[in-house]
């Protein structure tokens, strides 16, 4: 006997009863995004490795440790995307949409995939919604990214949430800010974890993001960015503050926020639920001004958030705030005799402009076929047999009452309109 496959590590299957929870939360995001002005940009699952590398960034853990990169039959390297913001970036310059769009606003949903150890709500094959907005150095952009994404954990019934944010400074604060940390960090490398005696070569920064407690405890004295800010980063700041007290969020500042990548500069934040296990963060972003010009376009500000997908529907399930959408069975059409398989297909056909139904494909007894109608849970099952057909009639059975009633064929369609309604599909 061969040997059973299986779904490879760090991926997972999204069986039928789930997806339908997972289109209830996507069609959620696409809505709020929608209302805010965003339209949807799909960018390829892979692209040239030097777009993660200057993009995402070379020193970030992403980049180095996580990153799915083969070569093609060209010896190209490639690699599957860990993330979406460089490629949406990529295709903003790429097709010139700069010109067209002064304040460009895209949403996006898809897989992305990072080689990183299994865990509860992370894997290696992810789902992730993102906005992009570029265009704007306001404050009141990244005031208004932070209310979308919130809006948008609201509208699909989440309310154990806590919002995050920090700032990093412009680009001269980061510079200056990762040498007063290198400064405080130098004597105190042998009691720090291999991966920030990594990063702290690298990027500093990165090093305020571990989770190891050991060294949690030493960062807990470091220097934070506040104490080095120029004005501007200040008024910024305080200004994305106003005005997310302005729309009732509340918010605490955590200095030691960073995020994972190297673009960020100035707001960063992460909105987090309290099921979803020790890293709790269920979205977040920040502002990013320098990756346009990086990859080689324009200097343009810009602001963005993600969210995965995997960790939003187990908060959804942890709160019990939705369900998935009813995929439930509302027609059966059942059909016994050589001269009922015809009408019953042509009307199967024409239900299906408005309801969800199920035509039986073989010849069974026909109490074995209200027996599966039973199981996908049908509300009413339409019967064909040769003599229905030969007088052009049907006879449809309500499932929940037993009542059976016989009409003309051609009055079943207004007949389940009144009785069920539904929006028809041309």
């Amino acid at each position: 006997m061969a040997e059973k496959l299986k779904a490879m590590r760090g991926t997972h299957d999204i069986l039928p009863e789930e997806a339908a929870l997972w289109r209830r939360v996507e069609s959620a995001f696409v809505e709020v995004a929608t209302r805010y002005g965003y339209d949807e940009i799909r960018v390829p699952v892979f692209e040239a490795t030097e777009l993660f590398e200057r993009g995402t960034g070379f020193s970030t853990d992403v980049v180095q440790k996580e990153m799915y990169t083969f070569l093609d039959k060209k010896g190209r390297r490639l690699s599957l995307r860990p993330e979406a913001t460089p490629s949406v970036v990529r295709a903003y310059l790429e097709h010139g949409l700069a010109r067209k769009m002064p304040i460009a606003k895209f949403f996006y949903l898809g897989p992305m995939f990072r080689y990183d150890k299994p865990g509860a709500g992370r894997y290696r094959q992810f789902h992730q919604i993102g906005i992009e907005l570029l265009g704007t150095a306001s404050p009141v952009a990244d005031a208004e990214v932070i209310l979308l994404l919130w809006q948008f954990l609201k509208a699909i019934g989440l309310t154990k949430l806590g919002v995050r944010i920090n700032t990093l400074g412009c680009r001269p604060c980061r510079i200056r800010y990762s040498g007063v940390l290198k400064d405080f960090l130098k004597d105190k490398l042998g009691a720090l974890c291999s991966d920030c005696r990594e990063r702290f070569a690298r990027n500093p920064l990165r090093v305020l993001d571990c989770k190891n407690p050991a060294c949690r405890a030493i960062l807990a004295k470091a220097p934070e960015v506040r104490e080095i800010l120029c004005e501007e980063c200040v008024r910024h700041f305080e200004s994305v503050q106003a005005c997310l007290a302005e729309a009732g969020i509340v918010y605490a500042v955590d200095p030691r926020l960073v995020r994972g990548l190297d673009y960020y500069t100035r707001t960063v934040f992460e909105v987090f639920h309290a099921d979803v296990g020790a890293e709790n963060a269920v979205g977040g972003g920040g502002r990013y001004d320098h990756l346009v010009e990086e990859m080689g376009g324009p200097a343009t500000p810009a602001v963005g958030f993600s969210a995965g997908l995997e960790r939003l529907v187990d908060a959804v399930k942890a709160e019990g705030s939705m369900r998935g959408e009813n995929s439930g069975i509302e027609v059966y059409v059942a059909s016994f005799g050589e001269k009922a398989l015809r009408p019953a297909f042509r009307l199967a056909a024409e239900l299906r402009a408005r309801h969800r139904v199920w035509l039986q494909y073989d010849q069974r007894k026909i109490d074995r076929q209200l027996g599966t109608a039973s199981k996908l849970g049908a509300r009413y099952t339409v019967i064909i047999g040769d003599d229905e057909a030969a007088r052009g009639v049907v006879r449809i059975k309500d499932m929940v009452s037993g009542e059976q009633v016989e009409m003309e064929m051609g009055a079943v369609a207004a007949w389940l309109k009144e009785k069920i309604g539904g929006q028809r599909v041309e």
